[in-house]
């Protein structure tokens, strides 16, 4: 158990670096009057869960470690459900219902068709 954790634990730490840096550098390119670091790290992160939960066992047959340690620590850090929620509270907060049901549209829509995508992809693929 401690070793499925220790993955898990680096995999995470790997993920949330991985996340700030994206989150930075898209606010440095588009600015911050929408969440746009966050939904791309939900779209892109969700993309490569579709794709990897097929490449990781169909086609690289990686051990259950690795498979924890990109699934849940990597990606599982990457993606950020809980900084969408309080993004889309501020929004309502600030009275901008707009932005706020804009976020919530856009990023059930885009991640669920980019797990979509990223699956059909490997499957293609394998």
């Amino acid at each position: 158990m401690f070793k499925t954790l220790a993955f898990i634990a680096i995999g995470g730490s790997v993920g949330a670096v991985m996340r700030f840096l994206t989150q930075i550098t898209i606010y440095e390119l588009v600015g911050r009057s929408f969440p746009y670091g966050t939904l791309v790290v939900n779209v892109v992160g969700s993309f490569l869960i579709g794709l990897l939960s097929i490449f990781l066992v169909e086609k690289f047959n990686l051990s259950a470690e690795w498979h924890l340690a990109i699934l849940i620590g990597v990606l599982g850090s990457f993606t950020t459900f809980s900084t969408f929620s309080l993004e889309t509270l501020v929004l309502f907060e600030q009275g901008d219902i707009i932005k706020a049901m804009s976020n919530i549209f856009l990023s059930i829509t885009l991640c669920i068709g980019s797990v979509w995508a990223g699956a059909y992809f490997a499957k293609q693929l394998v």
